[in-house]
């Protein structure tokens, strides 16, 4: 049986096949809730709290594959979790799997929620036998019912995540979720991978969110349509979606908060508020490429058991320490929380990129490389520099290739030796080269690097430590027994950042050529300085705010090329005049000897005869 699109079908006939419920009308006819998990037990309303029913139709929607629900805490999740559950058991049966961030709170789940609800929705009774009944084939995380069953696993389980096929997939709390399931890999992925079968599956997924760019139910609502949830204005009867901006109150007293319409100003009591939510409906706000995922962000402010005085309370309890204002965010306006610290806009620096006069500008004299090692490539960014330490992006390429093979290795090295003309007609040669040990390639990277410290191509290894130098002094004890410095990583993405907002050409300023795509700027930015408390201490760290940052990793290694070199500007400055004098004298010669010859009607036809 397909999901059903939320309609009622209804018939007189005796033999007519059995009527089709959506989930929320599945839950106002029969859901029953229980003493244990709820504060107003007894039957289920869904107009109690009139979100909720856009939520779960779409759950009933045969169109949609995807459900993500962004949400606060307070606005009734796990009991559309628990609706959901239900419906599939009884109604629609199929294989569940519902994963928790842990096996302990799949237990307590299952126990404290989900057993109550068996015992007091009357139709749900006898459909799933007790764990403690003989040969039941159901524990507190596998129960079996006619035509199905539901697995309950955490996360971190890899063995939970594997095995017989699912159709409805329902995972709560996933950004709570570790990183990977032990070594398998991501959980959602793993658990989602079980439904592929499946003609009709169903994914749910439903969480607060964290970390701003590092959510993964930000990340899901961000490929979803978007919808939020309108209201009319009980004066004006224009539609808004309620957020914390338009919660007023007076000389930080919350018994005074009230919600100010965003039009016509009026300010709502909570009894209005309430009054205001039971009327409204779910917009889509995004066009999404990807029409089976819809998405859901509901914030506390919509809850029908919340005050908003009570909010206001507990915003001044948190806004003095930042790790609970992150955590007031997340819990209560179902928003990712933006770590404080420095971010850069990539468009602003895509912005001001130049076409150069030469491949190297006039003002840059020393030209560094940097490689980053990739497990199937290499990327790398040729750096021209001058007084100031004034930059000049020259080249990137990558090179693709095995890395455990010497061919990719010899074409670095071709690549490494070329020379690169300067406005001046003058060619030079990158003097000093960074290559990062820190991948899986690190004897690969000893081998090429060994014996080249002439060409001055050094093994690096970054050190992310605040107050490190940007770099150390080399040391042989490692595998290779060649030079390897130490770099300072938090140092120098420190400087660089403060020399990406320079926005004059001159000291510290960065150049960028025409032919740098906007991916080059993203990765460039792809971190940012954030501070961290631990015991009450706050410390600054860097971390990834986009997937991909190898731009950023080479910048700094350029970076310590050129610490490594410490290059004498003034030296090399009077050095590229004595050149230019030189230059400009042998084409003066040049010119004596073979003089130019000018143009008259008709020559060619002359120098023929």
């Amino acid at each position: 049986m397909g999901r059903c699109n939320g309609l009622v079908v209804e018939s007189m006939s005796p033999f007519a096949p059995p009527v089709l419920l959506g989930v929320h009308e599945w839950a106002d006819k029969y859901r029953y809730l229980s003493p244990e998990s709820s504060a107003e037990p007894g039957k289920w309303h869904t107009a109690r709290a009139e979100y909720q029913r856009g939520i779960m139709d779409a759950v009933s929607d045969p169109e949609v594959e995807t459900v993500v629900v962004m949400s606060s805490s307070q606005v009734g999740k796990t009991e559309i979790i628990n609706n959901i559950v239900g419906y599939f058991i009884q109604h629609e049966p199929a294989p569940i799997l519902v994963v928790q961030p842990t096996d302990g709170m799949g237990k307590t789940w299952s126990k404290d929620r989900f057993s109550p609800m068996i015992r007091d929705t009357a139709i749900l009774k006898g459909l799933i036998k007790t764990s403690k009944t003989k040969d039941s084939g159901n524990t507190i995380l596998h129960k079996l019912f006619p035509g199905g069953h539901i697995t309950v696993t955490g996360a971190q389980s890899p063995t939970g995540l594997a095995g017989r096929p699912i159709r409805i997939v329902l995972c709560d709390e996933i950004d709570k979720y570790p990183p990977s399931a032990g070594t398998e890999g991501d959980p959602v992925k793993l658990a989602i991978k079980r439904s592929t079968t499946f003609w009709n599956r169903l994914t749910i997924l439903m969480s607060s969110p964290t970390i701003k760019n590092l959510s993964r139910i930000e990340a899901a609502w961000n490929e979803s349509d978007q919808r939020r949830f309108f209201v009319p204005c009980p004066k004006c009867k224009k539609m808004q979606y309620l957020i914390w901006g338009q919660v007023k109150w007076e000389n930080r007293d919350p018994v005074t908060a009230m919600y100010e319409c965003e039009h016509c100003k009026m300010l709502w009591s909570d009894a209005k508020r309430w009054t205001a939510v039971r009327s409204g409906e779910w917009q889509t706000t995004s066009e999404t490429k990807v029409k089976k995922i819809v998405g859901f962000h509901i914030n506390e402010i919509y809850s029908s058991w919340v005050r908003l005085e009570e909010m206001v309370a507990d915003y001044y309890d948190s806004k003095e320490n930042p790790e609970k204002l992150k955590v007031w965010k997340n819990t209560s306006l179902g928003e990712p929380w933006e770590e404080p610290g420095e971010q850069l806009d990539p468009t602003n620096l895509y912005a001001r990129r130049e076409k150069y006069p030469a491949e190297v500008p006039e003002g840059g004299m020393v030209l560094t490389a940097a490689v980053d090692v990739q497990d199937d490539r290499l990327e790398c960014e040729v750096i021209a520099w001058g007084f100031g330490f004034e930059s000049w992006g020259i080249d990137y390429f990558t090179i693709y290739g095995d890395l455990s093979a010497n061919l990719i290795w010899d074409d670095l090295s071709n690549k490494l030796d070329r020379t690169y003309r300067h406005e001046f007609g003058i060619d030079l040669k990158i003097v000093a080269t960074c290559v990062d040990t820190g991948g899986h390639y690190t004897d690969q990277v000893y081998n090429f690097c060994r014996g080249k410290d002439i060409r001055r191509i050094f093994a690096i290894k970054g050190a992310p430590a605040v107050g490190r130098p940007l770099v150390s002094r080399p040391s042989k004890s490692n595998r290779g027994k060649v030079n390897l410095f130490t770099i300072g990583t938090d140092t120098a993405k420190q400087i660089l950042y403060s020399r990406m907002k320079i926005s004059d050409p001159g000291p510290g300023y960065m150049h960028f050529p025409l032919k740098y795509d906007l991916e080059y700027f993203n990765q460039l930015t792809a971190e940012k300085a954030t501070t961290k408390y631990t015991r009450g201490y706050p410390h600054r760290i860097w971390v990834k705010i986009r997937a991909r940052n190898e731009v950023l990793d080479i910048r700094v290694y350029s970076m310590a090329a050129l610490a490594i070199l410490d290059p004498d500007f003034k030296r090399i400055a009077e050095s590229f005049k004595k050149s230019l004098k030189e230059k400009q004298d042998e084409d003066q010669e040049k010119k004596q000897i073979h003089p130019k010859l000018k143009k008259k009607k008709g020559w060619v036809n002359g120098w023929k005869k």
